[in-house]
């Protein structure tokens, strides 16, 4: 399925971007830091340009990223998909912030995510719960498979990339549809001039990343899997997985 196709299944146009739009000029450098702060094992994943389905209800978008050379802030949006009007806030490590009656601490900032520790222990505990099953059902049934803390969940999809150290390519303007947690990945464009490339993550109908100007060396994020950008030709982006 190719990526207008998949944007008009799951609204993945809707991140307040134009997703499929091609950059016309070199877009900036982020100066960094990569990342702040830490990662916490009860944090949740919220990824850059996509949005996180809460427990409970409502959600939470990385909306855009700021570092200086030295610091990193985050603006975080109200809501898992993109509505006019929802409230946003620009946010540092250490910082108490709540979403959809969900109380959290910002453990980390990075360029590709932010990780949001739940200051509750029941929703620490909701998070990392079992789903009912590992097999994708499509929509919102497949929310405890999308947004979780799961060993379970997180092994089951970690197991559908190539391993550490191994290369996925994703072709540009093709769905990645065999992810065993229901993850689907697509290119919507690459700019070989510019040296960017724009790539989007759907799980549980919610665009839960979009790349937007990934350059070779970019560190992303999928399903709680990282990589770095490695390549970029006029076909495909090509991603080697560094984390285990």
């Amino acid at each position: 399925m190719g990526a207008a196709a998949l944007c008009a299944l799951t609204g993945c146009g809707t991140s307040g971007t134009d997703a499929t739009s091609q950059p016309t000029a070199a877009p900036a450098v982020d100066k960094g830091p990569v990342c702040v702060g830490r990662e916490s094992a009860d944090g949740l994943h919220v990824l850059r340009g996509g949005g996180f389905r809460l427990p409970g209800g409502g959600g939470v978008q990385y909306a855009a990223a700021n570092a200086d050379g030295t610091s990193r802030t985050a603006v975080l949006r109200e809501g898992a998909k993109y509505q006019a009007g929802q409230r946003e806030q620009t946010v540092r490590t250490g910082q108490r912030v709540t979403y959809s009656g969900h109380a959290f601490t910002v453990s980390q900032v990075c360029s590709y995510r932010v990780v949001l520790e739940p200051t509750d222990a029941k929703d620490k505990a909701a998070a990392a719960a079992a789903p009912p099953s590992l097999k994708p059902a499509g929509g919102a049934a497949d929310n405890a498979l999308c947004f979780t803390n799961n060993p379970s969940v997180r092994a089951a999809a970690g197991k559908g990339f190539p391993p550490q150290g191994q290369t996925l390519s994703v072709l540009r303007n093709g769905g990645v549809w065999r992810f065993p947690t229901g993850l689907s990945i697509t290119v919507s464009y690459i700019d070989t001039d510019t040296g960017v490339a724009g790539f989007t993550g759907v799980c549980a109908a919610i665009p839960v990343a979009h790349y937007k100007d990934a350059r070779v060396g970019d560190t992303v994020e999928f399903a709680g899997v990282q990589f770095k950008v490695s390549q970029l030709t006029e076909k495909a982006v090509r991603l080697t997985r560094t984390s285990a």
